[in-house]
C-alpha cells in the first residue's frame, strides 16, 4: 500500500507485507505536556524546525533512563509540525535491514514533505550486525544520504551497543591522543554519527508532581490529596518517571470517575 502523505502524518513498517502502513490514530501528546526536559525539548525543536525549513540539521539520539519522555518528545514533534510538512515513519530495530528500500520509497514522495524515521528503544547486542544499514542513512556511501530524511532514535544506551570493561582497558594514549580498541571504536562510531545527542535522567519528585498536575489540569481535585495518591502510586511502582505519572493518571482518573 502506497501511503498518501497528504492524508496521513505517519506510517509504520510491516515486515510481513513489506509495506508501510498508515497510522490512523496518533498519540496526541503535545510539547506543553512534557515537564522537566526543557533543554532537550528546545534543542530537538530547533533542530526539527531547521530540518523543516531546509536548513542545516542533524540526526538525533535521545538516550537515558526509561520513562523520562524520550519517545514522547519525538512524537510531540510530529503533532507540533505536521501542518508544516513533517511526516514520520516508525521502524523497529529488527526492521532496520529494510531501511534502504524504505528510503527508496520516500524518494517518490512529494518533495513538500520532510520525513523523520523514528526508531524507538534502539540498541544492539554483541555480535549483531543489523545496525549497519543505519550507516547508509546517517552518512551514506557512494550514494549520498537523502536530504529530506532524518533519523531520530531513542535508547537506554548511550552508544547503542554494549561496552565491555576489557575494551576500555585495551584503549590507551598514543602521542597524547586517546586510541580506542577496535571493537570499541566501531561502537563509538555509530553513536558519533548522530549530530544531536540528548541525555535524559530520572525525574525528581518536583517534576513528577508537575507532570501529574498537568495531566489533571481542568479537574477539580484537592491538590494535596492528589500529590499523596501520586506519591504512593510511584512508591509502589518503584519509579516516579513521566511514564509513571501517565500511568497514575489513567489509574486515578478511573477511580474518581466511579
Amino acid at each position: 500500500m502506497r501511503v498518501d502523505w497528504h492524508q496521513y502524518y505517519a506510517a509504520v513498517w510491516r515486515s510481513h507485507s513489506q509495506k508501510l502502513k498508515p497510522v490512523e490514530r496518533l498519540d496526541p501528546v503535545r510539547l506543553a505536556e512534557l515537564k522537566g526536559i526543557d533543554k532537550q525539548k528546545q534543542a530537538l525543536l530547533d533542530n526539527t524546525r531547521h530540518f523543516i525549513q531546509g536548513k542545516t540539521s542533524n540526526h538525533a539520539m535521545l538516550w537515558g533512563a526509561r520513562g523520562t519522555g524520550k519517545s514522547s518528545l519525538i512524537k510531540a514533534m510530529l503533532n507540533e509540525m505536521a501542518s508544516d510538512g513533517l511526516r514520520m515513519l516508525q521502524l523497529d530495530k529488527d526492521e532496520v535491514g529494510h531501511l534502504p528500500e524504505i528510503l527508496d520509497s520516500l524518494e517518490e514522495a512529494d518533495n513538500q514533505f520532510r520525513f523523520v524515521v523514528f526508531c524507538d528503544d534502539l540498541s544492539f547486542e554483541e555480535g549483531e550486525s543489523t545496525y549497519k544499514p543505519l550507516k547508509s542513512l546517517l552518512e551514506g556511501g557512494l550514494e549520498l544520504p537523502p536530504e529530506h530524511v532524518r533519523l531520530y532514535a531513542t535508547s537506554n544506551r548511550r552508544h547503542l551497543l554494549p561496552e565491555k570493561r576489557s575494551e576500555n582497558q585495551l584503549s590507551g594514549l598514543v602521542d597524547g591522543e586517546v586510541h580506542y580498541a577496535d571493537s570499541l571504536e566501531d561502537k563509538l562510531a555509530l553513536s558519533d554519527r548522530f549530530g544531536l545527542n540528548l541525555s535524559f535522567y530520572p525525574a525528581n519528585w518536583e517534576n513528577y508532581f508537575a507532570i501529574v498536575e498537568s495531566l489533571f489540569a481542568g479537574l477539580e481535585i484537592d491538590q494535596q490529596q492528589l500529590h499523596e495518591a501520586a506519591r504512593l502510586y510511584a512508591m509502589g511502582r518503584g519509579s516516579h518517571s513521566g511514564r509513571t505519572a501517565k500511568q497514575f493518571y489513567q489509574y486515578y482518573r478511573a477511580r474518581i470517575s466511579g
